[in-house]
């Protein structure tokens, strides 16, 4: 017959020990930090042997974020966090499906697991596009319908995916068959320095942390030092942004990321007091009353000449930038296959695209800079 006391004492002893281990998880979870700053959208908490990632935002007005637990070799996992999609870092083998994923996987000198990707013309990095040229990034068709069969088939360690809603099919299909995907929002992001900062997401994924904080780091300083180069500018211009489709004239709001860079370059854009971070939807005609004088034209569309510009819509040469022939576009400097580079890497280099608005419309601030991105039209 068992003694009484002895199992109680068992009892006690093993009520104690998952209390120690309950406190032990509770204290590590409580010392460590979010290592992100700027991005509002993202957190990543390092511990030892795992990291913890929280995509907070994955869409606009998500109602619930992804958290992803990436375990080192080696590395124990809490129970409590068994619950969470588990990655073996450092990943060896990726498909990712946003042209703002490579220029993070290049910073990295991890681009060679590329193994897949939706579209791979629209890719204008000349690094990646080797690769795919020698056949080791395959072509996954369109974003909206990945060709499944091809994804599961490279049998990547993870996928890095983006949705504009809840409602993903495709990626709902590829976990079914046993595929990893990940969430990564940093479209989502409105600022500048928030949208870059995602180059921690990759950061974590390859067991890069120090790395990919570094080139952050980097970048922040450098936008950062052009904001205050900025600001000593005697010349604020006014100036437009967008263009007409169809029968509107879009152009950035006042708090969107387009906006915020003519802020930080001291350009007086004649929308920055509009409210909210998407597009203003207006008619030609109260564009040209408001914008006609203004000195500069940034983001007019997909045309690579003044005359091109004006053969759409003959109105145009009524603006003071078009008659000085101060009309700036990002679209004509393409890669290759066509990919527009600005698309691709504006969004992990605004210290680049800050730059070149600054060169711009003050010169003289950056005599050596040669742009990046924009180009006048002739």
């Amino acid at each position: 017959m068992k003694n009484p006391f002895s199992v109680v004492l068992l009892s006690v002893v093993f009520l104690f020990l998952s209390c120690k281990k309950e406190q032990a998880e509770t204290t590590v979870a409580e010392k460590a930090e979010n290592t992100i700053k700027h991005a509002k959208g993202l957190e990543i908490y390092n511990y030892k042997g795992y990291s913890v990632v929280k995509v907070k935002h994955p869409w606009p007005n998500a109602e619930n974020g992804f958290t992803y637990i990436l375990k080192e070799k080696n590395g124990i996992v809490p129970d409590s966090l068994q619950k969470y999609t588990t990655i073996s870092v450092p990943v060896q083998s990726i498909i990712v499906t946003s042209t703002t994923h490579i220029p993070s996987l290049e910073m990295l000198g991890v681009e060679n697991t590329l193994v897949g990707f939706p579209n791979t013309n629209l890719i204008s990095s000349g690094k990646t596009r080797s690769l795919i040229d020698a056949g080791k990034v395959k072509n996954l068709g369109q974003n909206e319908s990945i060709n499944t069969e091809v994804a599961i088939d490279l049998s990547p360690e993870v996928i890095v995916g983006f949705s504009i809603d809840s409602n993903n099919k495709t990626f709902n299909n590829l976990e079914k068959a046993g595929m990893k995907v990940l969430y990564n929002g940093d479209w989502t992001e409105q600022t500048p320095l928030g949208k870059s900062e995602w180059i921690k997401f990759f950061g974590a994924l390859y067991g890069k942390n120090k790395e990919a904080e570094a080139v952050f780091n980097k970048i922040e300083k450098d936008y950062k030092d052009a904001v205050v180069l900025a600001k000593k500018a005697t010349n604020r211009p006014t100036a437009l942004s967008g263009g007409m489709f169809r029968d509107t004239w879009n152009l950035p709001q006042g708090d969107s990321w387009a906006a915020l860079f003519l802020r930080d370059a001291s350009i007086n854009y004649l929308w920055k007091d509009t409210k909210g971070i998407g597009s203003l939807a207006l008619s030609f005609e109260k564009v040209l009353e408001k914008a006609q004088n203004a000195d500069y034209w940034f983001g007019p569309g997909q045309f690579s000449t003044l005359k091109e510009l004006q053969d759409t819509n003959p109105h145009y040469a009524q603006f003071k930038a078009f008659k000085n022939k101060n009309v700036y576009s990002f679209t004509t400097k393409t890669g290759a296959k066509g990919g527009v580079i600005y698309y691709e890497q504006a969004a992990n280099r605004p210290d680049l695209v800050l730059k070149d608005l600054i060169k711009i419309t003050n010169p003289d601030l950056l005599p050596d800079y040669q742009l990046y991105f924009f180009q006048k039209l002739n």
